[in-house]
């Protein structure tokens, strides 16, 4: 590693910048290895820290300084590994300028922080600390000015923030006009076109908008564009906030660590969240795409208007945006469909995180690498977070905070505190408890109980969240229990009604009632816990039949589904048969939406199992959650045959495509019935669907069910055939093959993959559609001889040189190690070993597998 010990950066320690920078000037000659950065920075003391201060200014990663002055006057300064000290005495007493000059090499830089080359056109990418590797500055979220950039260049396009306010042959001046961080500075250069529009704001201004991408990809731009334009609409409808620039602009970039970026009025984004058509794109791509294209957008309130502090307060902008943009997705699609997918994505991805060596609080208390903490608790567990808060407070109550956050801290790097300081003074409301949401690690699990007696109801919650690292004891924390019951007929007796829990243990009665009622309890999933009641199938059925609420009607078939496969798993049971005629319920069922009926089908996940066993202190078999999981598919196909195949034939459209969510919807549930077919026709169906299919999402599933029927061979070659020339389209081509087939040949078909021409390692899309897909087929990266833990580790190994963002980002396919059998366990911790071991490690990846090393076996 390069530092053994790094140090780690402490909330604690924050103080103010000591001085206030008032304005950016930049220039930039750019050439491949040696473009000129000439930056003029002027400064003031900062009140908030009197007295005489050196001035320090980041920089690194291969900067090199030409020339360094103040106020004219040059100096002698030598940069050290990360950045340059000005000593206070070369410094004045009142306002100066710096200005400085230094070379980089773009063409070099692979780690793509920065500015860096990706297929001949430059572009940035400065969050978290990337504008250090650009030029000296004081690269940090709460040093925040206007920047006007000079752009020079034989490229065609030049682009950087805010407004255009010059261009003549070989340059291009920008005009940023708002405040912002060094972080949301952006420039790109390239040989690209551009697909326009307009959109006129409510109070009357026209906005000219523009998706750059190179040519020949113009025509897969229409649905971005159409996302971004009710992405504004949006906004002003249900928060009140207004674009604020002449010009909106979108960069679609194929090599991009992140999804997209926020920069002021210069959006830049991983192509593969820009293109789509329905050739190319499947359903969730373009889902995906009109919620990443709302979310940046919505950043330029949440997030560029009003910032971050210090990183310790990600989850401000990144928590607050992801439930505005979930709450978008809700009102384009349906609600309770994405509500179900978003908490899907939380257990998947943040409850794991929060059960393992990677748990952290949504404010984490300190860091070593910031990059490791753009995680899902910050993102997802953030979003949660700011939606119990809206429940608590009521939707008057959370629109009035709001506008007065908008209101006080426009302009503003503010923290967590001024948060919730704003719904205090807007609602009257204490929430120095609720605040324990954002300090305190894990996932609260809440263990209920009930009394009947005599009409009266009573539900006895326990509430406990069990330690993470460096957080033991954890005191109660508000939990809002959506909760409803239901008479044995089936009928609502008592509507949803929000309980708060704040005590370890508290109890809530229902009086009146005529009989015992069915509870139906955490409505909507109305908080980020684990429930555990003891319940059985039959009331689980019954739920699944009765329950008005959507997201609970879901969960109790998943729960009842998750209890017939651990019990096969684990203790050899046969399929239910009560199971199978509750699914086959809701697929006759068509009062219900498509989209809901196809998630009622999905089985739980491999992955998903494995937690649950693990939780029922079993030791997971990789191997044998596949064969009770695929054991149990066959026997829904076999014993709803009938009603599989009526509804998949029913569900065959000839209608012109669009992307649009009752269509969409048709699709995954025609593709749901087609993976319980596929178990029992031998692939027939998938391989006509596949011959005739005139859309990505029909294609992809045809092909997935046809190597999981293991005639996928011809079917393969032909879809590489078709799309060779279209890079998004290979990457689900890699991954299609990974995630679907025999999980025992998965790590020498991700070898044979890697071997392939098109295995383009270096491109951040590519390689996690071949390594994050091995990672993902649960019983294939988890085989017992440990062939795929050693092909990923010596791919992170080979990577981390070149991207260490990636790589570290992609150690945590091996943070759940601990739960596994002393053999998996050994065999995992010698390749964190390795990797730990390897020479020139990057901090990034080394504090990942650091903190997994520490991790200590159940």
């Amino acid at each position: 590693m390069k530092d053994a010990t790094p140090q780690p950066v402490l909330l604690a320690d924050y103080q103010p910048y000591p001085f206030v920078v008032n304005e950016v000037a930049l220039a930039f000659r750019l050439s491949p290895s040696a473009t000129r950065v000439l930056s003029r920075i002027l400064l003031a003391p900062n009140p908030e820290r009197p007295g005489r201060h050196d001035l320090r200014l980041d920089g690194g990663g291969g900067l090199k300084l030409i020339r360094a002055a103040v106020n004219g006057r040059m100096l002698d300064v030598t940069p050290d590994a990360e950045g340059v000290t000005v000593a206070a005495a070369d410094l004045p007493e009142g306002d100066f300028a710096f200005e400085a000059e230094v070379e980089i090499n773009p063409a070099a830089n692979t780690t793509l922080e920065g500015l860096y080359m990706s297929g001949g056109m430059y572009c940035t990418q400065c969050e978290a600390q990337g504008f250090r590797h650009i030029t000296f500055y004081p690269d940090r979220p709460d040093v925040m000015a206007p920047f006007r950039v000079h752009v020079e260049s034989d490229m065609p396009v030049l682009l950087s923030n805010g407004n255009p306010s010059g261009s003549g042959k070989g340059w291009a001046e920008w005009t940023d006009p708002w405040k912002k961080p060094a972080y949301l500075f952006a420039l790109v250069a390239g040989d690209l076109v551009a697909v326009r529009d307009r959109f006129t704001t409510k109070s009357g201004r026209a906005v000219d908008l523009a998706i750059w991408v190179r040519k020949g990809d113009e025509d897969r731009c229409a649905y971005a564009m159409d996302s971004l334009k009710r992405s504004m609409k949006w906004d002003e409808d249900v928060y009140g906030r207004e674009y604020d620039l002449d010009v909106f602009n979108i960069v679609a970039v194929d090599d991009f660590n992140m999804g997209a970026m926020e920069n002021k009025g210069l959006n830049i984004f991983n192509s593969k969240l820009v293109l789509a058509s329905p050739e190319t794109a499947t359903d969730g791509d373009f889902e995906r795409i009109e919620s990443v294209i709302a979310h940046e957008y919505f950043h330029n309130w949440t997030g560029n208007r009003i910032t971050c502090r210090d990183w310790f307060q990600l989850c401000l902008k990144e928590g607050l945006t992801v439930f505005r943009d979930q709450s978008f997705t809700s009102d384009m699609r349906s609600a309770p469909v994405k509500r179900i997918d978003d908490v899907l994505t939380l257990r998947a991805r943040q409850f794991r995180e929060d059960m393992g060596p990677l748990a952290h609080p949504v404010r984490p208390e300190s860091y070593i690498e910031i990059n490791n903490f753009y995680t899902a608790t910050v993102y997802e567990k953030g979003a949660e977070v700011i939606g119990m808060l809206k429940r608590l407070v009521g939707d008057e109550g959370y629109r009035k905070a709001l506008d007065l956050y908008f209101d006080r801290h426009d302009g503003d790097a503010a923290t967590i505190e001024d948060w919730l300081k704003v719904f205090e003074d807007a609602t009257g409301r204490d929430l120095a408890q609720f605040k324990r949401w954002y300090t305190d690690a894990g996932t609260p699990r809440v263990h209920v109980s009930e009394a009947w007696s005599d009409g009266t109801y009573t539900l006895t919650f326990h509430q406990k969240t069990p330690p993470t690292p460096g957080q033991d004891k954890k005191p109660p924390r508000v939990i809002p229990i959506a909760v409803g019951l239901l008479n044995p007929n089936g009928d609502e007796v008592v509507p949803t009604t929000v309980l708060e829990l704040t005590e370890p243990s508290q109890s809530f009665r229902f009086d009146g009632l005529a009989s015992r009622p069915v509870p139906s309890i955490l409505r909507g999933f109305s908080a980020p816990v684990v429930l555990e009641r003891a319940t059985d199938q039959a009331e689980r059925a019954f739920l699944l039949a009765h329950d008005t609420d959507p997201f609970n009607k879901w969960e109790a078939g998943r729960a009842l589904s998750k209890d017939v496969l651990t019990g096969m798993i684990a203790e050899g049971r046969e399929p239910s048969r009560r199971l199978i005629e509750a699914l086959g319920a809701v697929l006759r069922d068509e009062s219900l939406d498509p989209a809901f009926r196809a998630l009622c089908l999905r089985l739980p996940g491999e992955e998903d199992l494995a937690q649950a066993l693990a939780d029922a202190g079993r030791v997971p078999d990789p191997a044998a959650i596949h064969a009770g999981r695929e054991a149990l598919a066959r026997a829904i196909g076999t014993g709803l045959s009938g009603d599989l195949s009526a509804t998949y034939a029913a569900l065959e459209s000839r209608a012109p495509f669009s992307p649009d969510a009752a269509q969409a919807g048709g699709r995954a549930l025609r593709l749901a019935c087609l993976a319980f077919l596929n178990r029992v026709d031998g692939g027939d169906r998938a391989k006509a669907l596949f011959d005739s299919a005139n859309n990505m999402t029909e294609s992809a599933g045809a092909l997935g069910a046809l190597i999981d029927a293991e005639r996928g061979g011809a079917a393969v070659a032909a879809f590489h055939a078709r799309w060779k020339d279209v890079r998004l389209v290979i990457d689900k081509w890699f991954t299609l093959q990974l995630v679907h087939g025999n999980p025992a040949g998965a790590a020498a078909t991700a070898r044979r993959l890697a071997d392939h021409p098109d295995f383009d390692w270096k491109n951040p899309n590519r390689f996690r559609a071949l390594m994050g897909a091995l990672a993902a087929n649960h019983a294939g990266f988890h085989d017992a001889s440990g062939d795929a833990y050693r092909f990923y580790a010596d791919w992170l190994i080979r990577l981390d040189p070149v991207n260490p963002q990636t790589t570290a980002r992609m150690t945590t396919a091996f943070e759940t190690w601990t739960r596994y059998d002393a053999d998996r366990q050994a065999l995992i911790r010698d390749e964190l070993q390795r990797i730990a071991a390897a020479q020139g490690l990057s901090r990034n990846t080394g504090e990942m597998v650091g903190r997994m090393l520490a991790a200590k076996p159940a």
